[in-house]
């Protein structure tokens, strides 16, 4: 049987209490997880992203499955309890990524490429994928089963939501060369296509309408078709005016992201830094 059939047989399962077997089977699954060989969701040929199921559902095994155990470090007077099926990824020179002192941590089961850049403190949780020459700076969050492409920077305090649960619903998803500004939120499944950039503080949810100045159209999530932040888009956090006579009395506007222009030359150039940084 492939990883996929055992993991799904076992998630089924629902036993009170998980053998050796068991515990190898999941063993075999996060370490896959960790070497990029099977993600959350992937990119079809013609450029939509689908959902592996099995692979959340083996995500949500291992934290059934788990038992709470102390993981603090020896002679430290920080103390940290969690999943022994979910310990911190063991990370090694050899994989060539850059992990500069100063409290990040990356969960095992997550996946990250030779030359990604982690800036103190960062984190990284179970089923996320980052991709080669990716920046994580400070403060910053790749959730579970995010899914971040080639040389994208996160800056400083960005977030990236993961959707671990419903397992059928599609994760963040960041595509290659996006720029995410300081400060800037991406959650409930919204896909940056490749060269975006979000300026700092621009928040993506399901729920917030992304209205496109150039295009003159406005972008939402639609039943189970997720928003989506078009290629090379430029998005500013920006202000819509509320429905409703009491919002007129009262001057109320809403929040809302725009997209002002597409990336060009000047927006290449205000970027080149990052490849200094890297």
């Amino acid at each position: 049987m492939q990883l996929s059939e055992r993991i799904e047989a076992l998630a089924a399962a629902q036993r009170p209490q998980y053998g050796d077997a068991d515990r190898a089977l999941f063993a075999e699954f996060r370490a896959a997880l960790s070497r990029g060989t099977v993600r959350a969701a992937e990119r079809l040929a013609d450029g939509t992203w689908r959902v592996n199921a099995w692979v959340k559902r083996g995500i949500l095994l291992g934290f059934r499955m788990g038992a709470l155990v102390d993981m603090s470090p020896p002679h430290s007077p920080l103390r940290f309890f969690d999943k022994d099926t979910y310990p911190t990824r063991a990370t090694t020179l050899a994989e060539g990524v850059r992990i500069v002192p100063g409290g990040s941590s990356i969960r095992d089961g997550a996946y990250v490429a030779p030359g990604v850049v982690c800036m103190p403190p960062m984190y990284v949780n179970v089923g996320a994928y980052v991709d080669e020459g990716t920046m994580i700076d400070s403060h910053a969050l790749v959730g579970s089963c995010a899914q971040i492409g080639k040389r994208v920077h996160l800056s400083a305090a960005a977030q990236v939501g993961g959707v671990l649960e419903p397992v059928g619903a599609l994760p963040v998803v960041v595509e290659d060369d996006v720029l995410v500004g300081g400060g800037c939120g991406i959650y409930e499944g919204a896909v940056v296509r490749a060269r975006a950039v979000l300026a700092p503080g621009t928040i993506l949810t399901a729920a917030t309408p992304v209205h496109d100045l150039v295009r003159e159209r406005v972008y939402r999530r639609d039943g189970e078709r997720p928003l989506e932040i078009p290629a090379g888009a430029v998005v500013v956090p920006g202000s819509r005016t509320a429905n409703g006579a009491a919002a007129g009395r009262w001057g109320i506007s809403l929040y809302t992201p725009v997209i002002i222009k597409y990336r060009d030359a000047t927006t290449d150039a205000a970027t080149l830094l990052e490849e200094h940084l890297r």
